[in-house]
């Protein structure tokens, strides 16, 4: 069966291209905290554009040991107490746009596994907090729920049962939330070794709405060489754990695992991972570094450069530009500092890479680091608007019936 995969999903790929196309999603996620900077990296709700987005997700909601959900910034969403009131402006933005969906994202990195963990391994809080969410779904006017539990059976915290904890989960939200035609989807690890860790993937994609892959962050400053934040495909010299970390590999490994094409969403940043090299001369994938570049003055986090600031630093300083033909992602560097992102170009191309396979759409993280005052000078949300752009394409024009693109393994 190992050996027959790839045909049989050259074959199916090759019905289904004459399919009505459906229309792709754009899950925009935003992440709160940038409404506190300053200046022109200040992005708050009233800065969302709703027309670029399907879906807009809004992070994150936090988790306790008894099962609630937790809201980390009291003053930020809530209206009491003189707060500013972010969930009710949320829903402004549906008035704007009817069609738009907003989403909850409970959980996140930073929220860790073992809260969730202890929770879902335990009958009697899965069902408060399946009660939980529902009654703050509907509090709040949330179309829908985005479980980011990172991630089970891994990190600090986890038990050996949180796989089929996870399965029982997401079954459980899932008819609760459905009953009340609400969205479910799930932020998963895109790399098959530890998914198969964490997820039954056949059970789970039964279950969800959309399974997002969180493609993104897939090199950065804390491993040993310079690699691309979000490459679509892998280096050719590339071996062992490497050659996964990349886009492909992860939705042909889901796809292969039995989640449905139009179910899968793979994740994609509006930021780079950057990196201090070692010698100006050694810029490409795989050379060695000696740390993170250095923080943009916004996002203030060593290795992380968000596209509009690249954009703002263009306006003073020079940056060279080259392109990865093989990863099809563009880096930038500028005397030692070296940042891999995705530009409109790249971004396309994810986008028909979509279109092609018939996959679910996009997620967008974040669309506060798109350029979205336009520095660039190609307008604003210039990644969101290509994107956008490219779903609309009659045809992909990169990939149609190239069968080099079928899954090999």
């Amino acid at each position: 069966m190992e050996i027959l995969f790839p045909l049989i999903l050259c074959i199916n790929f090759v019905i289904i291209i004459a399919r009505p196309e459906a229309e792709k999603n754009v899950f925009c996620f935003h992440g709160k905290w940038a409404h506190f900077r300053k200046g022109n990296g200040h992005f708050g709700i009233t800065e969302i554009d709703p027309f670029l987005c399907t879906h807009l997700v809004y992070t994150y909601f936090g988790i306790d040991s008894e099962a609630n959900i937790v809201i980390r910034d009291l003053w930020l969403d809530l209206e009491e107490n003189y707060g500013f009131g972010n969930l009710r402006k949320l829903e402004a933005l549906k008035k704007v746009n009817p069609k738009l969906k907003i989403l909850m994202d409970i959980g996140g990195w930073n929220e860790g596994t073992q809260t969730f963990s202890s929770v879902a391994n335990d009958g009697t809080k899965v069902l408060r907090f399946v009660k939980n969410c529902l009654d703050f779904l509907q509090k709040y006017n949330f179309d829908g729920l985005t479980l980011d539990w990172e991630y089970p059976g891994q990190r600090e915290g986890s038990r050996s049962s949180d796989r089929n904890a996870f399965t029982h989960l997401v079954k459980s939200l899932a008819k609760a939330l459905h009953e009340k035609n609400l969205i479910l989807t799930a932020v998963v690890d895109p790399l098959p070794n530890s998914a198969e860790t964490s997820y039954d993937i056949p059970q789970m994609s039964k279950y969800v709405d959309f399974v997002m892959l969180k493609t993104i962050d897939m090199h950065g400053s804390w491993a040993p060489t310079i690699g691309h934040n979000s490459p679509l495909y892998p280096k050719t010299w590339e071996v062992n754990m490497e050659r996964f970390m990349n886009i492909q590999s992860a939705v042909f490994h889901y796809l292969k695992r039995g989640t449905p094409s139009e179910k899968l969403i793979f994740g994609v940043p509006t930021y780079g991972r950057g990196f201090q090299m070692s010698t100006e001369g050694r810029n490409i994938p795989g050379s060695p570094h000696s740390g993170p570049s250095t923080a943009g003055i916004h996002s203030n986090d060593p290795g992380f450069l968000g596209f509009n600031e690249l954009c703002e630093k263009r306006l003073t300083e020079n940056w060279q530009d080259f392109w990865d033909e093989e990863q099809k992602v563009p880096f930038s560097t500028r005397e030692d500092q070296w940042i891999g992102y995705d530009n409109e170009e790249s971004l396309r191309i994810k986008a028909r890479f979509v279109k092609s396979f018939k996959l679910g759409g996009l997620m967008v993280s974040n669309i506060e680091t798109d350029d979205f005052k336009g520095f660039c000078g190609r307008g604003t949300f210039p990644l969101l608007k290509a994107i956008n752009e490219a779903f609309k394409e009659k045809s992909p024009k990169e990939f149609q019936r190239r069968r080099k693109f079928c899954p090999q393994e």
